[in-house]
């Protein structure tokens, strides 16, 4: 008991392009969620969502039209898992570190369940989307650790977050639906692949400058005299 008093919430740090009209959006739904319904809910269902978008990327690889599918699943993991901590905040039903703790977690399998779904569906390939799976672990830990060492929980990088992905995410569907293989520089590539490799790039530049900025800020923090 003594530990939970003690524990104080880490600063929230979101600067998305989209997060002015979705903080409306999830604080409007919030109020109007049937009393029955708690974040523990929304949270699972984030990560069904998320497992299902994966098994629709699986399943695509017979089918395409099941990466419409995805799009449905995405948008459903967006209203799980973005608004199952404005539940408890307009509630005042808020659990901190449990919150934290089970909200990022499944987040975390969420991720393996969905890019496990893209690595296999036959539009990317696998080693790409093992590369994505690295990175984005990568970054998600860098982000956690910042969070207990510097008391400010990053939920953007560079103005994205991952409502932005969602959406990227979904764009990229439609336009695989209609064009699966793109040429550069003379060469065909699968669509994905390239998107994955811009990814993977731009998130490890996101990883890199992030993990020397916290560093020097706590070496600056903790200098030694």
């Amino acid at each position: 008991m003594g530990a939970a008093k003690e524990f104080k919430d880490a600063a929230r740090e979101q600067t998305s392009l989209l997060a002015p009209i979705e903080k409306k959006a999830l604080i409007w739904l919030a109020h109007h969620m049937p009393a029955w319904i708690n974040s523990d809910h929304l949270t699972l269902l984030g990560l069904v969502a998320m497992a299902l978008a994966g098994l629709c990327y699986w399943l695509a690889r017979w089918n395409r039209l099941a990466l419409v599918a995805v799009i449905f699943w995405l948008g459903v993991n967006w209203f799980g898992d973005s608004l199952d901590g404005t539940l408890a905040r307009v509630r005042s039903r808020q659990r901190p570190r449990y919150g934290f703790y089970v909200d990022h977690i499944s987040d975390a399998f969420g991720t393996v369940f969905l890019l496990l779904g893209m690595a296999f569906s036959g539009y990317m390939t696998e080693w790409v989307g093992m590369g994505l799976l690295i990175v984005y672990l990568l970054l998600s830990i860098q982000s956690y650790l910042a969070t207990y060492a510097l008391g400010t929980f990053q939920l953007s990088f560079w103005k994205f977050s991952p409502t932005e992905l969602r959406v990227l995410l979904a764009v990229g569907n439609i336009a695989l639906l209609f064009r699966p293989m793109v040429r550069l520089f003379g060469i065909q590539y699968r669509l994905f692949d390239v998107g994955g490799v811009v990814g993977i790039a731009g998130m490890a530049l996101m990883l890199v400058v992030s993990s020397i900025r916290n560093t020097c800020a706590l070496y600056q923090a903790e200098r030694l005299s």
